[in-house]
């Protein structure tokens, strides 16, 4: 870029009169008249050599880049605060993965990170401004979430130039002209906060950022509507490039709407798989664009009411020219009686995964632009190694296996049986394993003191009288756990009702099991097993959960409980957040660093108790993998309002059960989670049980 060839940003320039605007920064590249590649990327997080490998891979003539850029330099680590020097540790391709593991230890302080990263681990970015490192195509990028904004600064003043990368900001515009098309393109840098989009940091223009982070601003907005529409030319075809993505923030589909744009290319969500859509592909109709157009209005809107006086005191004439361009984005709601929103069909756009991940290839021919978009996607190796154990069995197949020691657990003074022990070599006098488990009746014939019968799983050889009273015992503590058991499945069909539909089956007959072998059980609609005459400790047969509405066949498993809730599982990457007041999902999602943060969705748990059934402050928020997760736990004991926020990983209700503890004996309030396996993934488990300050101490490191 010329430095002098580059005008100030808007809201700095001086009191002149509209038609002595100066000209508006704009440059036009020929790629290749005939035929040309273009190679678009996110999040290259300074891994800048890559940049011409990519390129050549591609066989591109120019690259267009969203996301995190990596404008970071040597003194840029003393106005990274701590948490975001954490995430971009955490993140940064440059650092080997056994480096990272030891910097994000729980025992590793901020401290401790901050004195051992340098910034050759973060950003090639210094190798680039010195000229060591050179681009071979030309870069045209926009900044993310976490770049240093007095680099930027330095870019927009002139004096910082580097050859081939050219800033995309709302003051500058470049057209490229290739294959026979004329691609003009916007750009939008900095995550989308409403709360901060009047709040200019470290900022000293239009743009906004500071300790490590840049925001977009109203401004800014502002100024883009404003440069766009001095070189709108019908002839070309407008890219808008932005870092929040359109598809999940309405704002920024309102801006694409008001500058016309033909296509749009986003990043900010961190997915392993790239996205390729229009409106009109992911909507049901009309109304639900608009929807989407109306919660961002109203988001806006929110912060705009609270801050508009004092705003509209401190501006000048040129910045109130831009503010009412912003506030003209925000009102641009299709009208839903009107005629058809033409981009509700026409303009096309990707959201693309990390550059680590994957890509998008615009090629240009003949006036038509083709996409070529790949992404490297979830590695599904692991289920070829799945074991049976680990595997959900099919329901009434016949190679199901009968109840083991680990699935039912025998009864006191019960015997199970061992594999490796010899048969009698009396067959006489040998009785079937399957026996008390077809009849529950006592063997006929004691076996002999000198040739001890083969025992089933679950089943005890006849007691002699002297142990008729321990017998005694057995069977009332039998029937009292059966009794806990109906009690606490009877709470929590009653809390069940509330949330899930009846399901008609509940109340049907059981069909008959698939296994001979198997004992006849009573209906699903009884409300307890008939007692067992029998004086011998018969296995015991699991009741089934009056939610299910059907009994499963007994299999083979590790000793785990079958999940008894309709619900589908938990998502892996789940945290469990106690709020202070009530909140909405905006304040959830901003609380976490907003766009950047990897959330994906926000649920608020319903309060049953009330008759108006208002969302409590409890709420779960998923992310996108386990790593933006862990960076979500660093926000445990923040403050948010008038109080402090507690983050700690979610857990599943079954496997709560299964671990015991609390009321109501094995379906307690114990800790535990079902993604134990994302979990493990993730480095998240541990052998033995934590304490709750061993928890939040694990959060807040």
């Amino acid at each position: 870029m010329n430095p002098s060839s580059r005008p100030a940003s808007s809201s700095t320039r001086p009191a002149v009169s509209p038609n002595s605007r100066p000209q508006v920064n704009t440059h036009t590249k020929v790629l290749d008249t005939t035929h040309g590649r273009i190679l678009c990327i996110a999040d290259i997080r300074g891994r800048l050599s890559g940049l011409n490998d990519l390129a050549r891979e591609a066989n591109a003539k120019a690259i267009i880049h969203t996301g995190d850029f990596g404008f970071f330099e040597s003194n840029s680590l003393d106005r990274i605060n701590d948490r975001t020097l954490r995430h971009l540790t955490m993140y940064s391709p440059l650092i080997p993965s056994t480096q990272r593991t030891h910097f994000l230890a729980p025992d590793n302080t901020a401290q401790a990170i901050r004195a051992t990263v340098d910034i050759s681990l973060l950003s090639e970015f210094p190798l680039l401004l010195s000229g060591q490192l050179k681009l071979s195509i030309p870069v045209y990028t926009v900044w993310g979430a976490c770049e240093d904004v007095v680099i930027l600064e330095k870019f927009r003043a002139g004096v910082y130039n580097i050859d081939n990368l050219h800033v995309l900001d709302e003051a500058t515009t470049h057209c490229l002209d290739v294959g026979g098309v004329k691609l003009r393109l916007l750009g939008l840098g900095g995550a989308l906060v409403p709360h901060k989009m009047f709040d200019n940091g470290d900022g000293s223009a239009t743009i906004a950022g500071g300790q490590g982070t840049m925001w977009t601003t109203a401004l800014q907005i502002g100024e883009l509507v404003d440069t766009a529409q001095r070189v709108f030319d019908p002839t070309e075809t407008r890219l808008l490039v932005t870092h929040a993505s359109p598809g999940r923030e309405g704002i920024m589909a309102q801006l694409a709407l008001v500058l016309k744009a033909d296509l749009s290319i986003s990043a900010g969500l961190h997915f392993r798989y790239a996205s390729s859509y229009n409106e009109f592909s992911v909507q049901s109709d009309l109304e639900g664009f608009r929807h989407k157009l109306i919660a961002g209005k109203e988001a806006f809107d929110k912060v705009w009411d609270s801050v508009k006086q004092q705003v509209e005191t401190v501006i000048d004439e040129h910045q109130r020219v831009l503010l009412d361009k912003a506030l003209s984005v925000v009102e641009r709601v299709p009208n839903a009686q009107g005629p058809e929103e033409p981009s509700w069909k026409n303009c096309w756009n990707w959201n693309l995964c990390d550059a680590a991940f994957g890509s998008l290839v615009l090629d240009v021919k003949d006036g038509r632009i083709s996409a070529e978009l790949k992404s490297q996607g979830f590695n599904y190796a692991y289920r070829r190694t799945a074991t049976p154990s680990n595997v959900a069995p099919t329901p009434n197949s016949t190679t199901s296996s009968l109840p083991n020691a680990t699935s039912n657990p025998p009864t006191k003074g019960s015997t199970p049986v061992q594999a490796e022990k010899p048969l009698s070599p009396h067959p006489k006098e040998v009785r079937s394993p399957l026996a008390p488990a077809v009849s529950g009746k006592e063997t006929p014939k004691e076996p002999s003191p000198s040739t001890p019968a083969p025992k089933s799983n679950g089943s005890g050889t006849p007691a002699p009288p002297s142990d008729k009273v321990e017998k005694e015992k057995q069977k009332r503590k039998e029937k009292k756990e059966r009794k806990d058991r109906e009690r606490t499945e009877a709470k929590e069909k009653e809390a069940s009702t509330s949330e899930e539909k009846a399901d008609p089956a509940v109340n049907a007959p059981v069909p008959a099991p698939a296994s001979a072998s198997a004992p006849a059980l009573a209906s699903v609609g009884a409300t307890s097993a008939p007692e067992l005459k029998s004086g011998k400790a018969t296995p015991e047969v699991p009741i089934a959960d009056v939610r299910e509405g059907m009994k499963s066949p007994t299999t083979d498993s590790t000793g785990a409980r079958t999940p008894t809730s309709k619900r589908p599982p938990r998502h892996p990457w789940t945290l469990f957040v106690k709020l202070p007041q009530q909140s909405t999902d905006a304040d959830v999602r901003t609380f976490f660093g907003g766009e950047s943060a990897g959330v994906t969705k926000v649920t608020f748990l319903a309060n049953k108790g009330s008759p108006h059934q208002r969302a409590r402050p409890f709420v779960y928020v998923e992310f996108g993998d386990d790593e933006t997760m862990k960076a979500g736990l660093d926000k445990n004991d923040e403050k948010m309002g008038e109080g402090t926020v507690s983050v700690q990983i979610a857990t599943d209700r079954e496997e709560r059960a299964d671990k015991g503890g609390g009321r109501g004996g094995p379906r307690g309030r114990g800790r535990g989670g079902f993604a134990a396996r994302g979990f493990a993934a993730a480095g998240l488990t541990r052998s033995a049980p934590r304490t709750n300050g061993e928890a939040r101490e694990s959060a807040a490191a």
